[in-house]
């Protein structure tokens, strides 16, 4: 399997890295924290304009009708600045369970507005008891059981749940049937969902990359600034097998995490596999980056006023979203046990 992004893909990913570096600094972060909403209109509309918002949406609804390959590079570094807004999933979760809707008549009213920016979804599944950003959406996609609502958030009851990370706005979402309108049921809307899981682990994995690339360049700059005995501590074996040990979980997450975006644009018949595989190993990457920043950070590395704990808090909460470690490790078990699995370098490196 070729993982070779084209050139257009890594100048986006450039361009987009060189906006949210500049843009999305840990200092707008924190002031975000103290605001009623904890999220800027002004950003969310800068983001439109990039094309962003609309990156999925079909060219039929006035998208630019990508898929997962193409967003996954960005998500990645919509994690390196710990975004604080839910672009990764209205992008790889929102938009494409809107645009598999049967519903034209719905699809024709949102998904343009969301192509550009002036409208929010936020889609609330049973794997997450929370939905995130549920207090700016227009209309929140719901479900309960074997079917999915879109409901009027002015008749919901939304209730904020306190999150680790600051940035991250969770609410739980109670409304009523009879208020809300179905949009699928049965077999069809539990694929929908399915889908949905998928790819809001993707989401998940892809800005753990992010988070833990960021964590490791944070914690490079200050151990090469900090000095004890004479000496930078980064020159310290010790504190560069920390960090080393960090880079190398990154290195080998990255290829399961581009495996999982495409297994999931071309609907390969092992995508639960592919994508629980991806969630894990990236997650396990960003936890290990949090925990030895922290160590070579010393005492400061807990402290609230290092930016580095920004970072490692979106990584705790990510690692429990859209599945935890045991929800992944589970279905990568029962796909690699099963007599029908395939598993070996001649099938896995195709």
């Amino acid at each position: 399997m070729d993982f070779t992004y084209t050139e257009d893909q890594l100048l986006f990913q450039d361009s987009v890295r060189e906006f949210l570096v500049n843009e999305v600094t840990c200092e707008k972060i924190r002031e975000l924290w103290d605001t009623d909403t904890g999220r800027s209109d002004e950003l969310w509309g800068q983001l439109a304009e990039l094309g962003l918002t609309g990156m999925t949406v079909p060219e039929d609804f006035g998208g630019l009708g990508m898929n997962e390959v193409d967003f996954v590079l960005l998500a990645q570094e919509c994690g390196y600045v710990a975004l604080p807004n839910n672009l990764t999933e209205t992008v790889l979760v929102a938009v494409p369970l809107l645009a598999s809707l049967s519903n034209d008549t719905f699809k024709s009213e949102w998904l343009p507005k969301i192509a550009e920016g002036s409208a929010k979804v936020a889609v609330g599944l049973e794997q997450n008891l929370l939905v995130e950003d549920a207090h700016v959406a227009d209309v929140l996609i719901m479900q309960k059981g074997s079917a999915l609502y879109a409901v009027d958030p002015a008749k919901a009851t939304i209730e904020f749940n306190a999150s680790v990370d600051l940035s991250r706005r969770l609410y739980s979402v109670v409304f009523n049937e009879a208020e809300a309108d179905l949009l699928v049921e049965g077999s069809e809307a539990d694929s929908l969902i399915a889908k949905s899981v998928n790819r809001g682990a993707l989401a998940s994995a892809a800005q753990a990359i992010g988070l833990t690339k960021r964590m490791i360049d944070i914690s490079v700059q200050y151990t090469s600034e900090r000095n004890q005995f004479g000496k930078p501590i980064g020159s310290f074996q010790a504190v560069k097998h920390r960090m080393a040990n960090v880079a190398v979980q990154l290195e080998y997450a990255k290829a399961p995490v581009a495996f999982a975006a495409y297994a999931i644009a071309n609907d390969l018949s092992t995508v639960d596999k592919n994508v629980s595989h991806a969630k894990s190993v990236a997650c396990e990457a960003s936890l290990t980056g949090a925990k030895n920043s922290i160590q070579v950070h010393g005492a400061m590395g807990y402290t609230f006023e290092v930016d580095l704990h920004i970072f490692m808090k979106k990584a705790w909460a990510l690692n429990n979203t859209w599945g935890d470690q045991a929800f992944h490790k589970a279905r990568v078990a029962e796909a690699i046990f099963a007599d029908s699995d395939k598993i070996g370098a001649g099938c896995t490196f195709l």
